[in-house]
């Protein structure tokens, strides 16, 4: 019986919460393996729309368990909220959420850390959401954080909170901040917060394997994308964790020998948010219309994302990363009305075109890119569900996406609902999916 990562193949943003709410239906438990509350995924279901931040998108389906893994960085009281949220909706989640005890805290000061950072003359600002996940992220690499296990034992918390809150008071001195923090009130609040939390916090490592072993399907779920990765993406304008198929295994505990497939996830275009490289990006009316045709505001945020054509050097170097088995093309129906549709598909650097990915941000920004242009369709795909349904140069133009990244197509998403997806008969996708 398969188990599968599925994360994007882009900067994120790419519609992930659609497709992991309409795979997990083949599976028992989801678990999200690394970010924080600043990764949000839309599902929409009939009418009701849910942006997730930390709860994995499975909780949406009532007979699924959800796993927030170690690799997360876990603000209390955003989840609370959050959870609270949901069950006001009417979604269960009592029960059925288990969190990590490795997993970090993310405490109010982490945020101020952060603010510190972004602000500082001589840094380039990343364009973070200053939620504190960086700053958190940097506590566990410096050994010095703080795990929801040690929050939720009463006697050791107290210790270890003085200790990091008073590296952080000599951080603030230093910075002359100031803004008051109430170091006392935080651990007074964070202790309150524990006591909602312990009984959600345990071994998920263990609770997965056993899981698995026992013939129970996990499907691991990433958020924001592959080139945010910490390590492969387009560093320093990247996230904290690493976003890639293999932080599926150090985020939850889970040997790599026990996930069998990797699917990727990409718009039919590019989108990014924040600073940091983009070569295919495109301004002005171009540009406009892209983001408003796909509603490119993010989902927690509300940022305006910004918006270019889809770029083959990027996907073909995020399935050599992840390895990927089979990639979901989401938002086909933004470019309904486009003609010609450029897509990118080498670069070019001083003059002569690369093969591999630049690993400095200033020669990725410094390339050129080289693009065909596609008969658009100038017809409807939105709500499409059969593959032969598809207008022909549509079909086309996923078939040459396919050859020129390597990887076959084996899901269209033509709208947000679950049922305006197309599953491409005969693909790996299909035989994942399946658990064969």
């Amino acid at each position: 019986m398969s188990n599968i990562a599925v994360l994007g193949a882009q900067w994120g943003d790419e519609g992930k919460g659609k497709i992991v709410d309409l795979f997990c239906e083949r599976f028992d438990i989801v678990a999200r393996y690394q970010g924080g509350h600043n990764a949000g995924h839309t599902v929409r279901i009939g009418e009701r729309r849910f942006v997730l931040k930390l709860v994995p998108t499975g909780i949406l389906r009532p007979d699924k368990q959800v796993v927030i893994g170690n690799g997360v960085v876990v603000d209390p009281a955003a989840l609370l909220e959050e959870i609270r949220d949901l069950e006001h909706a009417g979604i269960r989640v009592h029960g059925r959420l288990a969190i990590s005890n490795r997993a970090h805290v993310i405490f109010p000061f982490h945020r101020m850390v952060e603010k510190i950072s972004e602000a500082r003359p001589d840094r380039v600002a990343i364009g973070t959401t200053s939620r504190g996940i960086g700053p958190c992220y940097e506590d566990k690499t410096g050994r010095r954080g703080i795990r929801m296990g040690d929050l939720v034992d009463r006697e050791s918390f107290p210790e270890l909170y003085r200790a990091l809150a008073e590296d952080k008071q000599i951080l603030a001195r230093a910075f002359q901040l100031k803004e008051t923090i109430d170091f006392d009130a935080i651990r007074r609040r964070y202790a309150e917060l524990a006591e909602c939390l312990r009984p959600m916090v345990c071994d998920t490592a263990a609770l997965l394997n056993r899981a698995i072993a026992s013939g129970r399907r996990v499907l691991f779920e990433g958020a924001q994308g592959t080139m945010l990765d910490i390590d492969h993406g387009t560093y320093p304008f990247v996230t904290s964790s690493n976003a890639t198929a293999g932080g599926a295994a150090t985020g939850t505990g889970v040997p790599p020998t026990r996930i069998h497939g990797v699917i990727g996830v990409s718009k039919a275009y590019t989108t990014r948010v924040g600073g940091g490289p983009f070569p295919t990006e495109v301004r002005g009316q171009e540009g406009d219309r892209l983001r408003e045709a796909g509603n490119e505001f993010g989902a927690v945020t509300g940022r305006p994302r910004r918006c270019g054509w889809f770029d083959v050097p990027v996907v073909r170097y995020t399935a050599m990363i992840n390895g990927f088995d089979s990639l979901v093309i989401t938002k086909l129906d933004v470019l309904d009305d486009l003609d010609p549709i450029p897509v990118c598909v080498a670069y070019r650097l001083n003059g002569r075109e690369i093969t591999d990915m630049p690993d400095t941000h200033r020669a990725l920004e410094a390339v050129e890119p080289v693009y065909e242009f596609l008969p658009g369709w100038r017809s409807t795909t939105s709500g499409l569900t059969r593959y032969e349904d598809l207008p022909s140069r549509a079909r086309q133009y996923l078939q040459f996406l396919a050859e020129r990244t390597g990887v076959e197509i084996g899901c269209i998403s033509t709208g947000p609902e679950r049922a305006q997806t197309i599953f491409v008969p005969g693909s790996k996708l299909e035989a994942l999916l399946a658990g064969a």
